[in-house]
């Protein structure tokens, strides 16, 4: 098993960064893909952001140039800078990781962009 702990999120103005942080703890060998995903009310989830264990990483649409995924395999910790933030940002994010050809979640952090 893997447990996942987010933290970072909060209140931000539009056009302000936060970085939200995903600390694995548990059976964290093996874990390849570490992801972040977010889901606003009435919207499906979405993926938001996901970097490989070789450092391979894919953003959506939506945030491609105002996002950074990133993560430290020592600390087994994956981070997802986010900048340029606007109301539509809003939502709460879920860090994510695979082990195994098993996803294991957070319990998500609320992100609220609003002035």
């Amino acid at each position: 098993q893997v447990q996942l702990v987010e933290s970072g999120g909060g209140l931000v103005q539009p056009g302000g960064s936060l970085r939200l942080s995903c600390a694995a703890s548990g059976s964290i060998s093996s874990i390849s893909t570490m992801a972040w995903y977010r889901q606003a009310p009435g919207k499906q989830r979405e993926l938001v952001a996901s970097i490989t264990s070789g450092g391979s990483t894919n953003y959506a649409g939506s945030v491609k140039g105002r996002a950074t995924i990133s993560r430290d395999n020592a600390k087994s910790t994956v981070y997802l800078q986010m900048n340029s933030l606007k109301p539509e940002d809003t939502a709460v994010y879920y860090c994510s990781v695979k082990r195994l050809w098993v996803d294991y979640w957070g319990q998500g952090t609320q992100v609220t962009v609003s002035s």
